[in-house]
């Protein structure tokens, strides 16, 4: 199929085919991820951030190709999650900036080029110190090279195909650009995650749609992360159809498009009847797309804000929480495990995001954190390398108010900067008491592997207890009791004086009571606190001060 230029459907269509497609192989790049933890999320925090984008694009009526690139911009940078994530919206919010001037309602050939370069250049812009063989270098290479030919393309397939050609190039050399990469045998994730989305893209322009795959654990993480918060798509949209066509008619082809619009989608077909289930904010545009394939039987749209928000007000109707002031401080902190959110909220942390390891919070989240705790300063505590740039641009999005991000990057970090947090004093010195602690601080976790690989000089095998050090795999064993000896021994010396043990759900009463004497074999001196972290997949997590 050639493809000259680029009109506002056309353009919906590519997105969204994009995002399919990395949402249907999201697991396969999780698996790209260096550290061979069972926490890889890079293809799922790339996936949530497109189709956040994806979401706002399908709620989005208007005709202005302007517009439809800015509402894509502004859903994914919203729904941004984890480092690659968080690049990935810079793309997008590329794309737009690169359509700011056309005075044409579509992309021609030069439009289209301008955008991928764009794109390119606001998404290095938004990395403090960009890092050669990631995401960034898929992104660049493949747009310089293909503008370098790209006059020679008479239709916008052929520039695509030549610029997947080019980023696929740049991934298969980012090894040689980052040695991490080479040691453990793998590409980049984030730069594969890139690669799956221009191939949707590339299936959009030869009229290859592709269906969401279901996949239960992502509904049961979603559901996890979402049950405290507030309704994301607010009317229950319920209808039964008759077929105009039943010979004629594709399951896929309704849930395909419904998918898109919201969650907890059912769609049932018993010969020339259809009944769906789907929960959206734009039930009109739901119906629209199930009247094309027939007549409706019966139909219901009930508003769960409205019911939700009945439920929290009084019996006269008005809100039972009245607006408070602003108080003057207030603390954010991402944390997992019921054990160390609980440790978390008793050292004085207003709002926890749950989450961090196992699932990497969005932009929103925090924007809507920082909303909820109306403070006058916040200082919000990650404690996920992987988080910090959702924080920070949540942070740069808050005007209202004097919003600071720690580098705290593990638990351990942000455990024991609270230690050194005054309620009463400014931001200046709380940020500078706590970073000194976060430098002090040594971490170490226990974790799992999930497969073979060497990283560091360190050989892993599948199943093997790993020791990581300050964010380093430092040893690897078939027993947790040997990594644990070893992480100690080379996190614990004779300045040390306070070792702390978050111990995990799959750690016995019997393990945890042995810690101490273990902290105090290599140093008599050390004070020794353990408690009960309830957190998954990491069966310690230690810091020594």
């Amino acid at each position: 199929m050639s493809v000259s230029s680029i009109s506002v459907a056309l353009f919906k269509k590519m997105v969204i085919n994009g995002a399919i497609n990395l949402k249907n192989n999201h697991k396969e790049i999780d698996e790209l991820n260096v550290f061979p933890v069972p926490d890889g999320d890079t293809g799922t925090n790339m996936s949530m951030t497109v189709m956040s984008g994806v979401r706002e694009l399908n709620n989005c009526e208007s005709s202005s190709i302007i517009e439809v690139a800015k509402v894509l911009s502004r859903g994914a940078l919203m729904g941004a999650r984890g480092n690659s994530g968080v690049i990935l919206s810079q793309f997008f919010r590329g794309l737009y900036v690169g359509l700011k001037d056309i005075q044409h309602n579509y992309l021609d050939l030069d439009d289209f080029m301008a955008c991928l370069e764009s794109g390119c250049q606001i998404a290095y812009k938004a990395v403090m110190e960009p890092v050669e063989g990631t995401i960034l270098t898929v992104v660049r290479e493949a747009a310089e090279n293909t503008k370098l030919v790209y006059k020679k393309f008479k239709t916008i397939d052929e520039l695509l195909n030549y610029y997947i050609i080019e980023a696929k190039k740049s991934l298969n050399n980012t090894p040689n650009l980052l040695p991490v990469l080479k040691e453990a045998g793998v590409v980049d994730s984030g730069g594969a995650g890139f690669c799956k989305i221009i191939e949707g893209m590339i299936m959009a322009l030869n009229d290859e749609m592709l269906e969401v795959h279901d996949d239960e654990a992502e509904k049961k993480q979603s559901a996890a992360a979402s049950a405290n918060a507030d309704i994301k798509f607010g009317y229950c949209t319920e209808f039964i159809i008759e077929l105009n066509k039943p010979a004629e008619f594709e399951e896929k082809t309704l849930k395909s498009a419904l998918s898109i619009l919201g969650d907890s989608l059912v769609v049932v077909r018993d010969e020339d009847i259809v009944k769906v289930h789907v929960h959206t904010n734009t039930p009109g545009r739901a119906l629209e797309i199930a009247q094309k394939h027939g007549e409706f039987v019966t139909l219901k749209i009930e508003n769960m804000r409205l019911q939700h928000s009945n439920l929290q007000t009084g019996a006269n109707g008005e809100p039972v929480k009245k607006e408070e002031p602003k108080k003057h401080f207030a603390l954010i902190s991402v944390c997992f495990g019921d054990g160390i959110v609980q440790t978390f909220k008793d050292l004085g942390v207003d709002y926890v995001i749950e989450g961090g390891q196992t699932m990497n919070p969005s932009t929103e989240a925090f924007v809507e954190a920082i909303k909820a705790v109306n403070a006058e300063n916040i200082i919000i505590i990650p404690n996920n390398s992987n988080v910090i740039m959702a924080a920070k641009q949540a942070a740069s999005m808050c005007s209202d108010c004097n919003v600071e991000v720690i580098k705290a990057k593990t638990i351990a970090q942000g455990y024991a900067s609270l230690m050194y947090f005054d309620v009463e004093g400014d931001m200046e010195s709380n940020l500078e008491a706590m970073s000194e602690a976060i430098a002090a601080c040594k971490s170490g976790e226990i974790t799992y592997s999930i497969r073979d690989t060497e990283i560091g000089g360190v050989k892993i095998t599948a199943n093997d207890y790993m020791g990581i050090a300050n964010g380093e795999i430092i040893v690897s064993t078939k027993e947790r009791s040997d990594a644990l000896k070893s992480l100690l021994e080379g996190c614990i010396n004779d300045d040390s004086q306070v070792v702390t043990f978050f111990y995990g759900n799959d750690v016995s009463k019997e393990e945890a009571d042995a810690l101490e004497e273990l902290a105090l074999s290599i140093n008599p001196d050390v004070d020794v606190e353990i408690i009960e972290g309830k957190q998954d997949i990491y069966s310690y997590i230690i810091a020594v001060e």
